[in-house]
């Protein structure tokens, strides 16, 4: 595993980086698309990697549950369970135990939970939170952690701040397959006194890359950059930055700004499945009437499979007529717009242009898809920047 800052922008925190792992390179800033139980929905590894996807994302929690670690262990690890030979990541399965376990009981040596499948009872401590993971074999596995609720006191934040620090020393000592990098999640919810305790500690026990959790959990996007800003500089110039759950386009690139490297969101394909498609002027909601009869792609700027083959009439009416193509189509469109958008970033830091790449980003993508500005031809401009048949979202 090594990790290297290839260049600095000029007039930000954001960072050009490359990954090596034992399944090969990704480079930074990257988006990871979410394959929850062994698979991105809906897509083929083949088709994730046509659109440019370099390192995907698997959950812990649910494949321990179903169909659990040992057999994907016996049939040879996860990459080859899935049919994915490529950088992955899986996360420690900490916030599905609380997001989907009401009843879910903490202490200092693990978590007692039920499956949301079947009942079934459940204990996890950090150390069975790193065996799970060296059995899964992904190439960067994360520290259990507790995700802290918003709203949440002082009091109560630390609290759950030192559990989450106590998990994080024990996960490092039982950590024994080193091909594996292992990140420490930084936690302490909205208070920076806390978030640097958290970075203090977890850099004093030393990790192979760091992430910062707890944010986009119901505070406002103000506080959430506020959190993100005072915490990002804290942490080690020279390692990866993962900032997890997030989000939207918008918030991708002002994290990337503030110097973060890895992002992962079911965002894109969650709102595919649900007919919000997104385009270089904003979000486009495929059901809306406007479309019934409209032989224009879903943005004629855009070269994914679906915008070069099919009309926003094609698509809506696969929508509303509940067909299994309409979530393979959106999800194809939503994800090859993050990741073109990750490579739009890349080459904008790399030319030293990042802040008017941002500026014209934030000004088309306030337009509005729905209005069709701009949606309705494809430029000279937009022609010449298509480069190696990728959409430019600048």
């Amino acid at each position: 595993m090594q990790f290297e800052v290839l260049k600095k922008d000029r007039n930000s925190q954001a960072r050009l980086g490359r990954y090596q792992t034992s399944h090969g390179i990704f480079h930074t800033p990257a988006f990871m698309a979410v394959g929850t139980q062994a698979t991105v929905k809906a897509l083929t590894p083949e088709e994730l990697r046509e659109m440019g996807a370099e390192i995907i994302l698997s959950n812990t929690y649910h494949l321990y549950l179903r169909p659990g670690h040992e057999l994907i262990r016996r049939m040879g690890g996860l990459h080859r369970f899935m049919h994915w030979d490529y950088p992955l990541l899986t996360d420690s399965g900490g916030f599905q135990v609380f997001s989907l376990n009401a009843l879910a009981k903490v202490s200092a040596e693990g978590v007692h939970f039920q499956s949301h499948l079947d009942g079934s009872r459940h204990f996890i401590t950090p150390e069975k939170a790193i065996e799970i993971q060296e059995a899964l074999g992904a190439d960067i596995i994360m520290c259990l952690d507790e995700c802290t609720s918003y709203p949440a006191s002082h009091g109560e934040t630390k609290r759950s701040l030192e559990l989450t620090l106590g998990w994080s020393r024990r996960c490092k000592e039982s950590h024994r397959r080193k091909e594996q990098a292992l990140f420490g999640i930084i936690q302490g919810g909205m208070y920076p006194d806390l978030r640097q305790q958290g970075v203090e500690a977890l850099t004093e026990v030393g990790f192979d890359g760091y992430a910062v959790g707890g944010l986009s959990v119901g505070e406002n996007k103000e506080m959430m950059f506020q959190v993100l800003s005072f915490t990002a500089p804290l942490l080690p110039q020279n390692q990866p930055r993962y900032l997890m759950g997030v989000g939207t386009p918008e918030d991708i690139l002002e994290a990337v700004k503030l110097g973060m490297d890895m992002f992962d969101c079911v965002i894109p394909t969650r709102n595919g499945r649900n007919g919000m498609l997104f385009t270089r002027f904003g979000r486009m909601v495929i059901k809306n009437a406007k479309y019934a009869q409209d032989p224009l792609p879903v943005d004629p700027g855009c070269r994914c499979y679906v915008c070069r083959h099919y009309s926003r009439a094609y698509l809506r009416h696969l929508h509303l007529a509940e067909e299994i193509l309409a979530v393979r189509l959106n999800t194809i469109h939503n994800l090859y717009f993050y990741l073109s958008l990750m490579e739009a970033i890349r080459r904008a830091i790399a030319e030293d242009r990042l802040d008017r790449f941002s500026q014209d980003f934030q000004t088309r993508w306030a337009s509005g898809g729905e209005g069709n500005n701009g949606l309705t031809a494809l430029s000279d401009g937009d022609s010449k920047n298509q480069q190696g048949g990728k959409f430019n979202v600048q």
